[in-house]
């Protein structure tokens, strides 16, 4: 539960920023995708586990109130089938993107004041998330860990990120 109380303070907190100037605040949640599928290793594009689906419907709920402007995943069945709970609750088109070729200042520039929702992948989330902060502070993630949410802010010159573990 404390995750849950520390998300909400975080959120109010972001609707603080918000009120003085919605058109400057840069809000980004960064997500890995849920559990896949690992009965067939020689898959590269596995659909969810079932703890992996429990796990989209975990972050649909945690989400609910987030309201988000725009959702990006990259394009594997895991990752579409971890936010499409909550594209489908925002009515938000899920946008495709590629991690190896993301131009960060464009995507700065592009979602600039907006409230975003990014899943990636193990090494591909702690990447975005230092690219957005500027700072190589977070490690790739371990194959075993999808209970991680990064959260960026950007507001003026200022930056402010979170890690928290959400089990």
């Amino acid at each position: 539960m404390k995750p849950f109380c520390l998300l909400f303070l975080l959120l109010l907190s972001f609707q603080g920023f918000s009120q003085e100037s919605s058109n400057k605040t840069s809000t980004y949640f960064l997500i890995r995708h849920a559990e896949k599928d690992r009965t067939d290793l020689s898959n590269p594009n596995p659909h969810l586990s079932e703890i992996g689906l429990k796990r989209a419907t975990q972050w649909d709920s945690i989400f609910s109130q987030v309201p988000f402007d725009r959702i990006f995943s990259t394009d594997y069945f895991r990752t579409l089938e971890t936010v499409g709970p909550i594209a489908k609750r925002f009515n938000i088109e899920i946008e495709l993107y590629d991690p190896n070729n993301l131009d960060i200042n464009t995507f700065l520039n592009d979602t600039k004041g907006q409230t975003v929702l990014i899943v990636g992948h193990s090494n591909t989330t702690p990447a975005i998330a230092n690219a957005l902060i500027s700072q190589d502070k977070y490690l790739m993630m371990e194959d075993n860990n999808n209970s991680f949410l990064y959260i960026v802010v950007l507001f003026k010159e200022t930056v402010t990120d979170y890690i928290l573990t959400i089990d």
